[in-house]
């Protein structure tokens, strides 16, 4: 009698366990341009896990590092077609889907990384995100590369007029392109896959990017002057494709939108911790910094360009951001 109640209950729990239908999982693609052991990297492995904790199980995100899937403008293309699903990118190619987005990469706009992480958190940087959403683009959430500085082979960078001649790597970015112009510059734009070797073979002279980019891209090694100019403050976005966000439940997207904001924490506090020990670490590498830069100069150099931006956005657009406390 023991023995029959026994493989009853064996079989009823046996029933049950068929019963339960498996979760169903969903693998979305995730692209970025940067190494996993970068800002970026630390961002998109935020957002993998936290997504999957807060969908308890029913997404999950396969993370592609170093632009496995294609670059910034490809992989922004690709979210467009529906053929990849998330990627996190810098600004550089943005304006070209988004035009409105090209004002924050104004040379000298924001004051600090406080001020331009306030701008993009409050309400100018919330009202641009629903920019995309017409071009076939959900905007989770803005994160972050940080303050530009420029590097390159040829010789050390403190006045504007150091810069006359120099063949820069830029971003495929208008904003920039115009400005370094305006600096004597001779702007090259490029994605930034084939930015190492352009710089190893000499075809570009040096490029600029945030110190934390400097670091994981290891620019250091065909690089060996760097000027902290911290010319422009560069944002990025975590971006999702409407043909996978649109058939989302409100609650997974909410649990996505959550996800992102921890993404951009783990970001924000990457880049913190490598601004604080890049400038000795590029020493240690063999890099010459000039750390002290006269950006009034800078700024002087760019006054025409600035009326012409003035123009382009409208100057109250500009002077809402660059005065925002």
């Amino acid at each position: 009698m023991r023995r029959f109640r026994f493989l009853r209950a064996a079989a009823v729990a046996c029933a049950t366990l068929i019963a339960v239908p498996a979760v169903a999982q969903t693998t979305l693609k995730m692209n970025i341009p940067l190494a996993r052991d970068s800002s970026y990297g630390v961002a998109v492995d935020t957002f993998a896990r936290e997504v999957e904790a807060r969908t308890g199980g029913r997404y999950r995100i396969q993370n592609f590092y170093s632009a496995a899937l294609g670059g910034e403008r490809e992989s922004i293309e690709a979210l467009q077609l529906g053929t990849l699903d998330l990627t996190m990118t810098s600004t550089g190619p943005v304006p070209n889907f988004v035009p409105e987005v090209a004002i924050f990469d104004i040379p000298f706009l924001f004051r600090d990384y406080a001020q331009a992480r306030a701008v993009l958190d409050g309400p100018i940087g919330q009202d641009m995100l629903k920019k995309f959403e017409p071009k076939g683009i959900e905007a989770l959430a803005w994160g972050e590369n940080g303050f530009r500085n420029m590097t390159n082979s040829k010789r050390p960078v403190r006045t504007p007029e150091d810069l006359k001649g120099l063949k820069m790597r830029t971003m495929e970015n208008p904003i920039h392109i115009e400005a370094y112009r305006a600096l004597g510059i001779l702007p090259t734009p490029m994605a930034f896959t084939e930015v190492f070797t352009a710089l190893q073979q000499g075809t570009v002279d040096g490029q600029e990017n945030p110190l934390s980019v400097i670091m994981s891209a290891k620019l250091y090694e065909v690089q060996k002057y760097l000027t902290l100019t911290g010319h422009v403050y560069s944002p990025a976005l975590i971006l999702m494709s409407k043909a996978k966000w649109d058939p989302l439940s409100a609650a997974d997207k909410q649990a996505f939108l959550a996800a992102a904001k921890d993404a951009v924490k783990a970001n924000r506090a990457r880049i913190d911790e490598d601004e604080k020990k890049a400038v000795a670490e590029l020493r240690a590498h063999g890099m010459q910094v000039v750390e002290h830069v006269d950006k009034a100069a800078f700024q002087a150099a760019l006054a025409p360009t600035f009326a012409d931006f003035g123009k382009k956005f409208g100057q109250a657009n500009i002077d809402r951001i660059r005065n925002y406390r």
